[in-house]
């Protein structure tokens, strides 16, 4: 069955009334930044490659008073505590963890300049965490956005994502390319964000179509991209790419990756043979939305999930069994395409499906699923939303 999401308007009540009682102060600025899924283009954004996410309407949204002091105060209603630390200081890591995604984007502004107020802030989400819907890169987004209203001032868009992406580099030590981070800042109704992660430019891709819809399916099993798995499999592309001897993968060929297979070795070969797959089938995937032609999606997506399987091995038998659930299903059953979606070690699944069949075939995904491991998934259906923006602000 498919759950449903949360009014944005019921998350920004609820964040009000998180800060009020936790601080008794009514807010002053609001921020909203969603999560996203990426349709096709996996862990090829850190190489030069085309991703095509789209900001999901599911969001993580910061109420926030200025508190005429030299620290932030921030809680969450996820619990944990107040999270205390100064603003008025270049940053440091500390705890809570969660707290170093703001400490990381409020260190990005100091290094443009800005002078950040004292404030109290107070997060609500409905974007699952360790979904691999990338709740990191909206609470970056929302925290920034935030910044954006409380110092009365607007960054470049793709400025912004870039300080967002810094942030998760140095303080949550991810690795990570700037898919997430622009697909959360640049994303739009009804409009995928087709990437090209070599010269930053996002481009709107139309997904009007209300006959289609996409079914994100969580695993509920968690993922931990910090814990390693992530930055070995970019070092295996890194030394790749060394070893075939080209300034970029955009340059490479299939041909040059199996001229040089041996040398390569395991599994930096099959790492290899990933990115120059994923990297054409992206844009054979935007070149197929531009024509209409959704029914091309679904071999590609299905490759997709096959190479990040086997060669990058990045799934797990939890997503697995979720994109054989839909492939059974196939497309008499509504099906068009699926495969994993993030970065993998768990995470989701995304599937693109007709719209009148979507009820019917999240009821099958989770029902299957749930028999087969005995966990529970979340099961949603989104279509492309609005990215990061001001709630509102008084006074």
């Amino acid at each position: 069955m498919l759950q449903l999401n949360e009014p944005l308007a019921d998350l920004v009540a609820d964040a009000a009334t998180g800060l009020h009682r936790s601080f008794g102060v009514e807010p002053t600025v609001t921020a909203a930044a969603p999560g996203r899924v990426n349709l096709i283009g996996e862990h090829i954004d850190y190489c030069d490659g085309f991703v095509l996410p789209f900001a999901i309407d599911r969001y993580i949204v910061i109420a926030a008073a200025l508190n005429g002091t030299g620290n932030a105060r921030v809680a969450s209603s996820h619990g944990g505590g107040i999270a205390t630390f100064a603003v008025d200081k270049p940053q440091e890591e500390g705890e809570p963890q969660w707290a170093n995604y703001l400490r990381g984007v409020v260190q990005g502004f100091q290094q443009r300049g800005h002078h950040i107020p004292g404030f109290d802030a107070f997060i609500v989400s409905s974007v699952p965490g360790g979904a691999g819907l990338s709740s990191s890169a909206a609470l970056e987004c929302a925290t920034a956005t935030l910044l954006e209203g409380l110092l009365d001032t607007v960054l470049d868009t793709r400025e912004k994502a870039l300080l967002c992406q810094k942030a998760e580099h140095d303080f949550a030590h991810v690795p990570c390319g700037i898919m997430d981070q622009f697909a959360s800042a640049f994303g739009k109704t009804n409009r995928l964000v087709l990437i090209d992660c070599k010269t930053g430019e996002p481009e709107l891709v139309p997904f009007e179509n209300p006959d289609l819809t996409v079914i994100i399916s969580n695993t509920t099993v968690h993922h931990q991209l910090s814990d390693g798995g992530y930055a070995s499999r970019r070092k295996n592309t890194e030394d790749g790419l060394a070893i075939i001897g080209k300034d970029s993968w955009r340059d490479v060929t299939m041909a040059d990756v199996e001229a040089v297979w041996d040398q390569l070795g395991d599994p930096v070969n099959r790492r290899s043979r990933h990115v120059v797959g994923e990297i054409a089938r992206t844009k054979d995937a935007a070149a197929a939305l531009a024509r209409n032609d959704f029914e091309a999606l679904g071999p590609l997506m299905a490759a997709s999930h096959d190479s990040l399987r086997d060669d990058f091995e990045v799934s797990c038998k939890e997503l697995d069994l979720l994109v054989d659930i839909a492939r059974k299903i196939g497309r008499e059953g509504g099906v068009i395409g699926a495969r994993m979606t993030g970065g993998g070690f768990g995470g989701s699944t995304v599937t693109l499906c007709e719209s009148g069949k979507a009820k019917e075939i999240a009821t099958r995904l989770r029902e299957e699923y749930l028999a087969d491991t005995g966990l529970d998934p979340q099961i949603f259906a989104s279509r492309p939303s609005q990215g990061a923006h001001l709630i509102g602000r008084v006074g």
